[in-house]
């Protein structure tokens, strides 16, 4: 097992794949960090299952969603939107 890391710039209002699981993989991290002038709402969902939905980042700030971890079998995808066009950057750090 190695760590590895995904990461996705200036995410805006189309939904954005960060990362699609081959095999197994443990989430580890994952940090979004608002980049606009202003604040913004963003979702993270796991597949279709929400991680969290239109949270708040305010301007210049970033939030870290993985308190513990996520398991992601094959086919497992982790998406992104945000509320506003190119606003948000995301890293995700996994275990694979």
């Amino acid at each position: 097992m190695a760590f590895n890391r995904y990461k996705s710039n200036s995410v805006g209002t189309t939904e954005t794949t960060v990362i699609t699981a081959t095999g197994t993989k443990t989430v580890i991290g994952l940090l979004l960090a608002n980049t606009y002038a202003g604040d913004i709402n963003v979702t993270v969902k796991l597949g279709t299952t929400h991680i969290v939905k239109s949270a708040v980042i305010p301007q210049g700030t970033s939030l870290e969603l993985i308190e513990g971890k996520i398991i992601m079998v094959n086919t497992d995808t982790i998406k992104i939107t945000s509320s506003v066009a190119s606003s948000c950057d995301v890293i995700v750090s996994v275990l694979e």
